[in-house]
């Protein structure tokens, strides 16, 4: 009986140890330690392929498990103004491990980041920083390669890793900026926060910007999903609760998360606006470097070598994605010619049907665009799923009027362009009357050749 409990036990935590032996574990405290502060104390866990599910506690550099000739990765959270354990912890440490051979640490300041005082968190993030370059000073003295380090920081801990990269005077590999605080630091020069000089390649995701993150671009490569600020899915109003506040300010990793699994390649684009980029103006990078646009997330450093380079200027980066994982999107062009006498200035809703009848809605739509005679429209339409064959489309155009007549739209061309998969046939429809607000659905046809 008790072989068997042993035996549940181990497929329950998959803890591959005595019986005896316990694992190190991330610190969990309680709202009561958030109301009357903690001091700082660091926990640094130690994960590689062969320990995956039981820590190892590192003191100094002398290990079982760390090889420092091989890459190291840390992860380091934020301010926890509850004192759980951050849920994503366990499941990007696994995903990092599946893809490449490495020593993975997780950065515990639980006892020093809980507490509902946020400055005093903040304070803390230096003397966090001096106990990692503690470490990494032994570790280089093991021979390990600053060029081979890589951290990934979270909120406040994004900050912590440019401490950290500025102590080794940005000769770290990499630092990957998951939504930085913005509270406390914006404004603050970089020594005071993380900024490019910091590693060797500094990449970040935005997504928070009008919240708990930083607006302003602070690597070498800032990507903003969805404009930075408000993400598909996350809660409009505080009437959600806890969600409303930590939703957008979390989607950073979990996109970063994402890119491990390679569900699907998330492009983003160079653009001075978001407004420009969902108006179609920026679907290239053909003027940069002579390869496709960079992927958000942990395949970023792919585009190192072009992004890092002196005369490059600092590359403001943006995507759309989709409300739940993977958090695809697939990009049509829409070119768009009428002939109304007058300008109608609307928006269209459109869906595409594959030949079993499987659909995917437009999700990321433009502004209203003014339609005029004769004169083209490019729409940039954004779909929750990819179909290589589009078999229906259907269209619906409103102009916003609740009241009042409803509006002719007369298309004289709609072209189907995919950015996604620009080697596909482009999709064309000619001579088509929409209604205000009325679904109109047709078969396309391959576009007429312009030779």
């Amino acid at each position: 009986m008790l072989r068997l409990f042993v035996v549940f036990i181990y497929l329950l935590y998959g803890v591959k140890t005595d019986p005896g032996e316990t694992c190190p574990a991330f610190t969990t405290l309680s709202f009561g330690s958030a109301l009357i502060g903690t001091d700082l104390k660091v926990k640094l866990l130690l994960y590689t392929r062969q320990n995956l599910n039981c820590a190892e506690e590192l003191n100094s550099t002398a290990s079982k498990y760390l090889n420092v000739t091989k890459k190291t990765t840390f992860i380091i959270h934020g301010y926890r103004p509850t004192g759980s354990t951050p849920v994503w912890i366990p499941d990007l440490i696994h995903l990092l491990l599946s893809v490449e051979d490495l020593n993975v640490i997780l950065v515990d300041w639980n006892r020093g980041a809980t507490t509902l005082n946020y400055s005093n968190a903040s304070k803390n993030g230096k003397k966090v920083a001096e106990i990692l370059k503690k470490l990494i000073d032994g570790m280089l003295v093991g021979g390990a390669s600053l060029d081979f380090l890589h951290m990934i920081g979270v909120s406040l801990g994004a900050h912590i890793a440019g401490f950290v990269g500025e102590m080794f005077k940005g000769a770290l590999g990499r630092i990957t900026g998951l939504d930085p605080a913005g509270p406390l630091y914006r404004g603050k020069p970089p020594s005071e926060r993380l900024d490019p000089t910091d590693a060797r390649f500094v990449d970040v995701i935005h997504s928070d910007t009008d919240g708990l993150g930083y607006a302003e671009a602070l690597g070498h490569v800032d990507f903003y999903p969805n404009g930075g600020t408000d993400q598909p899915g996350c809660p409009l109003t505080v009437f959600s609760g806890l969600q409303y506040f930590k939703c957008d300010h979390q989607r950073s990793v979990l996109l970063f998360m994402s890119s491990l699994k390679q569900s699907c390649n998330i492009t983003a684009y160079p653009c001075d606006s978001y407004r420009n980029y969902r108006n179609g103006k920026c679907t290239s990078c053909e003027t940069f470097w002579p390869m496709p646009c960079p992927m958000p997330g942990y395949y970023a450093h792919k585009w190192r070598s072009y992004l890092t380079q002196q005369n490059h200027p600092v590359m403001s980066m943006f995507f759309d994605t989709a409300d739940k994982e993977p958090f695809c999107i697939y990009h049509y062009f829409v070119d768009i010619i009428t002939w109304n006498k007058d300008t109608r200035r609307g928006t269209f809703s459109i869906v595409l049907a594959d030949e079993t009848g499987k659909k995917a809605e437009s999700k990321v739509n433009p502004e209203a665009a003014a339609f005029q005679r004769y004169n083209q429209i490019t729409l940039l339409i954004g779909f929750d799923q990819d179909f290589e064959n589009v078999e229906r489309i259907s269209l619906t155009f409103s102009t916003g009027s609740v009241i009042g007549p409803k509006f002719k739209l007369r298309v004289l061309q709609m072209r189907f362009r995919s950015l996604t998969n620009p080697e596909r046939p482009q999709l064309c429809r000619y001579d088509l009357i929409l209604i205000e607000n009325t679904k109109k659905t047709f078969k396309p046809i391959p576009c007429w050749s312009r030779s």
